[in-house]
């Protein structure tokens, strides 16, 4: 049995430490609420900032709370492109070796030495969405997307297994872009060479060779 997965795009955004966040609208203040997020504990804020790249500028980045231990931005290929920033794919929180960028405020500005991310794409999930599916943490699989004439299969998604987490799949914008995605936008995985991609070129290979399999 297949399990539909919903399929959410997330814009680009940050996470702030509170220290930064302070440098960058005033000793004391907090985040503002907006809304709640699709995962338990996380929000949009009110408070927007710009970063600086080498090659430009991006205004009105959105900020998500709550406060975390260190500042990560989040971009497509696209922004990270148009802002002359070198594109790293990462895990959210794995921000070793990443480049950085400037971050202004109100308040003041920071230079932010890393943290800017293209984040994988990832599914989140509880143990028993897990079980259900036969998938564990940090597994990668493929996902093939419900669309209207561009159906899609993502290669090289990372399962993230929590308690406290809703079911659903997120990608960039560009990754959106790439399928005219309906209202109801889900996907569902598909159990194919062990979540392997290097496994679907060697397929590739196969076919063109003449093998069938």
């Amino acid at each position: 049995m297949k399990y539909k997965i919903p399929i959410e795009i997330s814009a680009k955004h940050m996470h702030i430490s509170r220290e930064d966040f302070e440098r960058l609208f005033g000793e004391g203040k907090e985040l503002t609420f907006v809304k709640e997020l699709s995962q338990p504990g996380q929000y949009l804020a009110k408070e927007r900032v710009s970063i600086e790249g080498p090659r430009g500028k991006m205004e009105n980045m959105a900020i998500l709370g709550p406060f975390r231990k260190e500042t990560q931005v989040e971009l497509a290929i696209t922004d990270a492109r148009k802002l002359g920033i070198k594109r790293v794919i990462r895990q959210s929180g794995d921000i070793e070796g990443t480049p950085g960028c400037r971050i202004n405020g109100p308040a003041g500005s920071i230079d932010l030495e890393k943290g800017v991310i293209v984040a994988k794409r990832h599914i989140h999930m509880t143990p028993s969405d897990a079980i259900r599916m036969r998938v564990k943490d940090n597994d990668e699989v493929f996902v093939i997307t419900q669309s209207f004439e561009r159906a899609l299969i993502y290669a090289n998604v990372v399962v993230r297994v929590h308690p406290d987490f809703v079911l659903a799949m997120h990608v960039d914008t560009d990754e959106g872009n790439a399928f005219a995605h309906d209202e109801e936008q889900y996907g569902v995985i598909l159990n194919l060479f062990d979540g392997d991609a290097y496994g679907l070129s060697n397929w590739a290979d196969e076919l063109l060779s003449g093998i069938q399999r």
